[in-house]
């Protein structure tokens, strides 16, 4: 099992627009697609409050190749990511992991 820990950066005061568009559309078009999402988080305490970070689960990169440029490329997404973004991109930049767990991990 591999999980993909991604960081959206939003621009400040866009947070809750990215929020909206995860909860009303993106996981509904996951869902659809089998992507795995296993949680969001945002910062109590850290760097930025403008951070919004989650997990997804796959079970290998091939897995995640198939699956992600699905979605990516997928009519109702690109539809949606352009409506929430009409005045402007939500975020300054992401940035993306893909974790394997050690040993000792609890999570495998």
């Amino acid at each position: 099992m591999l999980h993909e820990l991604r960081i959206y950066h939003a621009i400040p005061g866009k947070l809750p627009a990215l929020h909206a568009r995860f909860q009303n559309h993106t996981l509904k078009i996951w869902e659809r697609f089998g992507i795995r999402q296993a949680g969001f988080w945002t910062p109590l305490i850290g760097d930025s409050n403008n951070d919004l970070y989650y997990f997804l689960e796959w079970e290998n990169l091939a897995e995640r190749d198939q699956k992600w440029n699905a979605f990516a490329t997928n009519p109702e997404w690109i539809a949606i990511r352009s409506e929430t973004e009409k005045d402007g991109p939500l975020t300054t930049h992401i940035t993306n992991l893909i974790l394997t767990p050690t040993a000792y991990s609890k999570m495998r």
